[in-house]
């Protein structure tokens, strides 16, 4: 009996050192079992970067070995400066934390938008860990009904206000934009925290219109959209969204070709309108893993249907190709890059 026994128990030794590592094969999903990942938006609530974050981390969790929680935070101010420094020095770099950031930070490098002179800007945009974009979409300038204007030309003769968050975002960037190389009028009114207010005022009358992402209005506003109570005007993408067929560009409404150069370039970055991020110091292998789990996100059935309810035409940029954008925009002309920088006033 007794050798009986000591047999059992050279066997169950054999079992569990078998089944030890297996266990530590796997040490992405022993680390996020039981964990919840905190996602930060760098924008106020309601508006398309948190709606658009929300939907995917809704679906994410469940790619991801050990699959984890997740919870959304809001963290608006300086155009996702505010949350990007937090990202990269304040936050945990277990892996338990990753960012929604605004899509200004592919220029950082070349343009150093975000602070003057890069300043403030507590990280390097070249060693950030790219997960990934869910859609590939520039802003549009969009007025409300009753703004005096209803096409572009309009804009050259009659002023129209316009709200903007802070200086150095789009909402600022892209008008003054429109101001110098094309004449178009405006008064550009900061301070809004967030999306939703730049909402509230416009129904106030306190402003006309705003430079945005097209969900901020498919998304959060899709009465306003339906119900034609605002009018888009110009995109700055590359070409022309599938959904703004009658658009034009600000490309195709300049008409020089260093112009037309300046707004290309500047235009490269809306290919990562939504840029999902972690810190460079997350380990490699838990980085890895999010960007795959994004990925798979991208082709989940539930997670489409969810985007098509809310007005998202998803169209996904990987993280591996964000890297690869950054390199290129970081590598781009000097000529181009000295002239964008002069033209909209940000240091070289």
């Amino acid at each position: 009996m007794r050798k009986v026994m000591a047999l059992a128990g050279m066997a169950s030794a054999i079992c569990l050192g078998a089944a030890h590592p297996s266990r530590a094969a796997d040490p992405v999903a022993d680390f996020y079992t039981g964990k919840t990942i905190t996602h930060i938006v760098g924008a106020g609530a309601g508006g398309a970067y948190d709606l658009v974050s929300r939907a995917v981390v809704a679906h994410m969790g469940k790619y991801i070995p050990g699959k984890p929680n997740f919870v959304v935070s809001n963290m608006a101010g300086a155009s996702s400066l505010t949350m990007m420094n937090y990202l990269a020095n304040a936050a945990k770099k277990d892996g338990t934390v990753m960012g929604m950031t605004n899509p200004n930070i592919a220029l950082e490098g070349p343009l150093k938008m975000l602070s003057k002179g890069g300043g403030k800007a507590m990280f390097d945009v070249n060693k950030l860990q790219w997960i990934g974009s869910p859609l590939q979409q520039p802003h549009v300038l969009w007025v409300w009904h009753t703004a005096p204007a209803q096409k572009f030309e309009d804009l050259r003769t009659n002023k129209i206000i316009l709200a903007s968050t802070a200086v150095g975002g789009d909402n600022y960037t892209l008008p003054l934009i429109l101001s110098r190389l094309m004449g178009a009028k405006f008064d550009i009114v900061t301070g809004y925290e967030g999306q939703n207010d730049v909402f509230i005022a416009t129904e106030r009358g306190e402003v006309q219109g705003n430079s945005a992402i097209l969900p901020n209005l498919t998304s959060a506003r899709p009465d306003w959209f339906r119900d034609k109570k605002v009018r888009v005007l110009v995109q700055f993408g590359v070409s022309r969204m599938r959904q703004l067929p009658d658009v034009p560009t600000a490309i195709e409404l300049a008409t020089r070709q260093e112009d037309k150069d300046m707004l290309r370039f500047y235009a490269r970055k809306f290919s990562m309108a939504y840029p999902f991020v972690m810190a460079q110091d997350v380990p490699q292998e838990r980085a890895k893993a999010i960007r795959t789990a994004f990925d798979a996100t991208m082709k989940d059935e539930a997670f489409l249907k969810e985007a098509a309810r809310l007005g998202l035409d998803v169209d996904p940029f990987s993280g591996a190709e964000m890297e690869q954008l950054i390199t290129e925009l970081n590598n781009s002309p000097k000529a181009i890059v000295d002239a964008v920088a002069d033209f909209i006033q940000m240091p070289k």
